[in-house]
């Protein structure tokens, strides 16, 4: 029996991600989707109650960060896994610790105990994110996979409208516990109607868990990351002295972990890969600091600046939609080039926010172009990844994909985050400005990397 049983070769030409073959597999996987989308931002919106409930005010930026940091583990297991044994003990197993994670964090009396919940949390969103890439490209023809990720994007669209409303009604109703608590409740349904599929891709031959190296690899990487994170919050000579290392400890486990030639912006693949992490870093980095801008600086009220976000997550998904359904003929290097340049024009136009006199629909036009490149970039690059992997490397390089994203963000907001605090004593806007700067030049760089793919 073949391991691909809905591959490109037996799909019929008329088929859609929600033809009967496909529906409970797309179904599922975009409810897993959405699900991680709502609980990363209910609970963005809930933590300032949560920390000063459990009186834990100075593990705030740990409970963020770690959530990221685990994942890096949990991707590369899940990636090498995949590659061996099929995407389903990785994506099991990746479940139980995110609802283990979930239930811990929901039932802490005391803020270090939820930190370890949203640890296992981060573990268990890697290797269900990964997992989920892999069973794309086991299960859907090629043809289809740019539609799939477009659904995924829209699985984050919603959660990103209506998630931080939902989560204030349910603090101030029912209770925190209840934004960490409710999840597990829907996500072992939208797991359970994965079973068929996972059933059909399942690899025959057994083979060894990923080895040691990997696993050390990946836990290093991890404490780098957290290591950063902490080192982000810290001023002075105490930041420089955990900041360093922990870049330095970065940049090996990246280079162990990651393709060849992927730190060198190697052509192909390595540059996919590459491109995913730097335009990550550009975009996320400005969403931490725009809404900080907008309240500060232009005097908008907390709703109105998550409704400006919200109109950057509307882009994204128009983005996304269009590279799925786009009947243009545009080459996936077109998309990508067109997506960093938008990004380019967007960030210049949001960070005119800054001046007083320009009017604010302007840069919140600005960050709509801004997501509306990253939705044509993003699953641009996840179809690219499985188009340019054989089957058995689908798993490794999926989690590369998003390893590289992880490990990018994690850095930029480290070192933007540092450089902010400390020219808040200086000059604000001259801070901002930096900011906008390096994201600005990240996106610009994106330009040039997108011509190397």
């Amino acid at each position: 029996m073949s391991s691909e049983p809905l591959s490109a070769a037996t799909a019929p030409s008329g088929d859609s991600i929600l033809s009967p073959r496909y529906r409970a597999t797309t179904v599922g996987m975009v409810a897993l989707v959405s699900l991680h989308a709502f609980e990363a931002l209910a609970v963005a919106a809930a933590m300032p109650t949560v920390a000063t409930a459990l009186d834990g005010l100075r593990l705030y930026a740990l409970s963020f960060g770690g959530t990221l940091a685990t994942s890096v583990i949990g991707m590369t297991l899940a990636g090498r896994w995949s590659d061996q044994q099929g995407p389903a003990r990785p994506l099991w197993l990746g479940l139980a610790c995110f609802i283990a994670g979930l239930l811990v964090a929901g039932l802490a009396q005391h803020m270090p105990v939820l930190v370890l919940g949203r640890l296992l949390q981060g573990l268990g969103a890697g290797a269900i994110s990964v997992s989920l890439y892999v069973l794309v490209g086991r299960c859907y023809p090629e043809a289809l996979r740019p539609r799939v990720f477009a659904a995924f994007s829209a699985g984050w669209v919603v959660p990103s409208l209506v998630g931080p409303a939902i989560s204030g009604l349910i603090v101030q109703h029912l209770g925190w516990r209840w934004v960490f608590l409710a999840v597990p409740l829907l996500a072992l349904p939208a797991a359970w109607l994965l079973r068929p599929a996972l059933r059909q891709v399942q690899t025959r031959t057994q083979a060894a868990a990923p080895g040691n190296a990997v696993v050390r690899w990946a836990a290093g990487a991890a404490l780098a990351a957290l290591l950063l994170y902490v080192g982000g919050q810290q001023t002075g000579l105490v930041a420089a002295a955990l900041m360093l290392p922990a870049t330095l400890a970065l940049l090996l486990c990246s280079w162990k972990l990651l393709p060849a030639g992927t730190l060198q912006l190697r052509r192909g693949l390595p540059s996919v890969i590459a491109l995913r992490g730097i335009a990550a870093s550009a975009f996320f980095g400005c969403e931490a600091f725009l809404p900080l801008l907008l309240q500060r600086e232009r005097g908008l009220s907390p709703l109105l600046a998550g409704v400006a976000l919200s109109l950057g997550a509307l882009g994204w998904f128009s983005g996304s939609w269009f590279q799925g359904h786009q009947g243009q003929g545009w080459s996936r290097r077109q998309l990508l080039h067109a997506g960093a340049l938008l990004m380019c024009g967007g960030i210049i136009a949001t960070a005119l926010a800054l001046q007083p006199g320009v009017p604010l629909w302007l840069a919140l036009g600005g960050w709509t172009l801004t997501g509306l490149g990253m939705g044509l970039i993003y699953p641009s690059l996840s179809v690219l990844t499985l188009s340019l992997s054989p089957p058995a490397q689908q798993g490794a390089n999926s989690s590369a994909l998003q390893l590289s994203e992880a490990l990018a963000v994690a850095t930029t907001l480290a070192v933007s985050g540092s450089v902010f605090a400390m020219m808040l004593g200086v000059d604000v806007v001259l801070g901002y400005l930096l900011i906008f700067g390096v994201m600005l030049g990240l996106a610009a760089l994106s330009v040039v990397v997108a011509r190397r793919v």
